[in-house]
This record gives structure tokens, C-alpha cells and sequence, in this order.
């Protein structure tokens, strides 16, 4: 699943100069491919044995360019994602490897209901990890010119790990953008954050739960997660709220949140000096959460705005919160409805991400500005009724 989030990491990413030229004859992109590692002080006979097997596979090209899925809503892609099956395997696991959790939580302070989360979307608990090739794949997506620049370094970052005994260019598999092990990491994440958990003298993504999920947590915290913190937070919400207000792009402290009416639909806020953000994944009908900073910390490891916000509620429900109030949402756009109302706003000169069908956060943003300026409701909601009015 990462992988399909991936494509939207990318297509955000800011540019930059691939170290080899991309595209031409794919053994000539090889032969370049070589060279430059070569010239950053690998052995040549490494080199020669690390890309002996390499071949260019279609199948990565073919997945690169499918992201229908990330046009469900939230409703249909968090109750497509999240199984009763998978809320008993979480349970399961949180009991199996507490003392892994436990030292996650102590070193790292990372909770492990957002492990468990990313742990069970990415791979099912480490039961679907992927079967491509990985060297292929992230050759092949070097090769390609839409953003070499992005996945030549972790060609580079896997021959480090194969010369440490850590990664086999023939056998390796994993998902089809190059991402290895339970918790899907890309090579160069591996070399930055992995951890060996069990002991052994090696990080195994693939096969060690502890060696993954202690690696997920120190790359988490290295991309910003604050220790203890909350992430997402279920809320009910007073109708006379103003809602240009709500959205990630506006923030305010939760006890002011509470001044204005906001609630915890359960329990308690833990803090009310914490900055935060209403997010209605649906419109103001819909379902409403309050994002923590750890929230937009997740952004870092998937782009795909609903595929963060189903994570993170995830992570809320492996750890005791109630299956989300869905609401009455809006009818929705669908795809195609999407992509025209983007090209509108495109038109009226918003960034809006790229005209792609996928309601992310800069058309969430442009969105809430259209509907302010027309006087509707701004909860960032596309509606039919709003591109008919456009």
C-alpha cells in the first residue's frame, strides 16, 4: 500500500538532478549506473556482482502508474481497509511483541497503535509483502524519466546494504516501488533508521518483527513524530462552528478548540496547550477528527491524504477508540467529476497537486478558498452542487 502512496510522495517532492541520465537503451543505463557507483567508491568487483541480475521489469511501470484507489473517500477506504480481521490480528500481535512495544515506546515514544496501523495496511502483519524483484524495480523506475532523481539514490543505498550482507540483487523482493520488509522502508530509510531489534547483528525487515517495527519507529522519529503525543483524535462538533477554520492549514490550540464547542467524542484531550486541526476527512456532515502535530508527521512516510488519515484512526482504534461516527456526508465527486473540478480550480490559478481525480490537501485547500469566496459552507467538502457552480 505504501507503494501506491508513494506515487503521490513523489509527485510532491521537490526536483532534483538524477545522478545518471535516464532513458535510452536500458543496458546502457545500466553501464552508467555502474560507473557512477564506482566513481562513489564501490569496488568494482561489488558493483559487477551487485548488478549481474538486474533487468528492466514493465510490471513496475505498469503499477507506478495506477492510483485509482486513492480516489475512495475516506469512508469507503477506511472500511475497505480496516477488517474486523485485522483489528483481531492487532490485538494479537500487541500481545505477542508488548516488549518490543514496550522499548519502542520508552526509546522512541512512538505509540504502538501506529505501528500496528501501518504494520497491518502496508503488509497484513507482514503476510503481504510484495513479489517484485526490488534491485528491477527501483532500476526500472530509475531508468524512467518521470523522477529518476528520487530513486537512483536507493539504488545506491541497496548496494550499501548488499555489501554489508544485508540485501541479495537476485532474491530480494518486495513492493513494486522498492520498498522491503514489514513496514515497507526504502533501502536508504533501512541504512538511516534500521534497527536490529532481536539481536542477531543484522536488520531483517522481511523476516524479524522486531528488527521492522523497531525500525518504523526510529524512522518516524527521525522524520519529526513527537514522543508521547497524541496523533488524531475523534471530536463532535457544534453546528454553529465557522468552518473556514477547520482544515490542516489552520491551527489553534485545543483548549481554544474547546472554547468554540469542539468535543472528544470519547474519553478526554490530553493537552489543551497542543496546537491542533479540525479535519472533516468528508465535509462537516462527515466524520471529524482533531490532528495533533504527530498527525502531519505521517505525511512523511505517505503522501496520500486519505490513506494517512485512515492509519491514524486506525492507530486510535487498536488502542480503545470506537469505530468512527460516519455521519451524513455530502454526496461526493466522483473520479472524472474530480479531475474536472481540479481543472477549474487550476484554471482560476489554485495549485491544487496535480489534476489527478485524488482529493488531497492543496485541492482540500483550494476548495475551502472557492467556497468561501461563494459564500458556502467551507469545509473543504467538493460537492456536485459546487462544480456545477463553477
Amino acid at each position: 500500500m505504501r507503494s501506491l502512496g508513494l506515487v503521490l510522495a513523489l509527485s510532491l517532492a521537490s526536483p532534483a538532478v538524477a545522478d545518471v541520465s535516464c532513458g535510452g537503451n536500458f543496458s546502457s543505463f545500466v553501464n552508467q549506473m555502474k560507473q557512477s557507483a564506482v566513481s562513489q567508491g564501490h569496488a568494482q568487483a561489488n558493483v559487477d556482482r551487485f548488478f549481474a541480475s538486474v533487468r528492466h521489469d514493465p510490471a513496475v511501470i505498469k503499477a507506478d502508474r495506477a492510483q485509482g484507489v486513492f480516489q475512495k473517500t475516506f469512508i469507503d477506504f477506511s472500511r475497505a481497509l480496516i477488517s474486523q480481521n485485522r483489528v483481531q490480528n492487532g490485538a494479537a500481535n500487541a500481545s505477542k511483541y508488548k516488549s518490543v512495544f514496550d522499548r519502542i515506546e520508552r526509546d522512541y515514544g512512538v505509540s504502538r497503535g501506529v505501528l500496528l496501523a501501518f504494520w497491518a495496511l502496508e503488509t497484513d502483519y507482514g503476510q503481504v509483502q510484495g513479489n517484485f524483484n526490488t534491485l528491477n524495480a527501483l532500476m526500472t523506475l530509475s531508468h524512467d524519466c518521470r523522477r529518476p532523481e528520487l530513486f537512483q539514490p536507493q539504488v545506491f543505498a541497496a548496494l550499501t546494504l548488499f555489501e554489508h550482507g544485508d540485501f541479495d540483487p537476485a532474491t530480494t523482493q518486495g513492493a513494486w516501488a522498492g520498498e522491503i520488509g514489514m513496514v515497507q522502508m526504502l533501502p536508504k530509510d533501512i541504512l538511516e533508521n534500521g534497527v536490529d531489534g532481536d539481536g542477531d547483528g543484522h536488520v531483517r525487515l522481511k523476516t524479524s518483527a522486531p528488527d521492522a517495527l523497531m525500525s518504523g519507529a526510529k524512522m518516524l522519529r527521525h522524520l519529526g513524530w513527537r514522543a508521547n503525543e497524541p496523533w488524531l483524535q475523534e471530536i463532535t462538533l457544534p453546528s454553529t462552528l465557522d468552518w473556514s477554520t477547520t482544515g490542516l492549514n489552520h491551527k489553534m490550540s485545543v483548549r481554544d478548540w474547546e472554547r468554540l464547542g469542539v468535543k472528544p467524542r470519547s474519553g478526554s484531550f490530553q493537552n489543551g496547550n497542543l496546537q491542533a486541526s479540525v479535519l472533516l476527512p468528508m465535509g462537516r456532515n462527515g466524520p471529524a477528527f482533531l490532528a495533533y502535530p504527530n498527525f502531519e508527521v505521517l505525511f512523511e512516510w505517505n503522501k496520500s491524504f486519505v490513506y494517512v488519515t485512515t492509519a491514524a484512526y486506525f492507530a486510535t482504534r487498536l488502542e480503545g477508540a470506537p469505530v468512527y461516527n460516519a455521519g451524513n456526508p455530502d454526496t461526493g465527486l466522483s473520479g472524472a467529476q474530480m479531475k474536472q473540478l481540479q481543472q477549474k480550480l487550476v484554471n482560476m490559478g489554485y495549485d491544487v497537486g496535480g489534476v489527478d481525480g485524488i482529493l488531497g490537501e492543496k485541492t482540500r485547500e483550494a476548495v475551502q478558498s472557492v467556497q468561501e469566496k461563494l459564500g458556502l459552507p467551507a469545509d473543504a467538502w467538493p460537492t456536485p452542487a459546487l462544480l456545477s457552480r463553477l
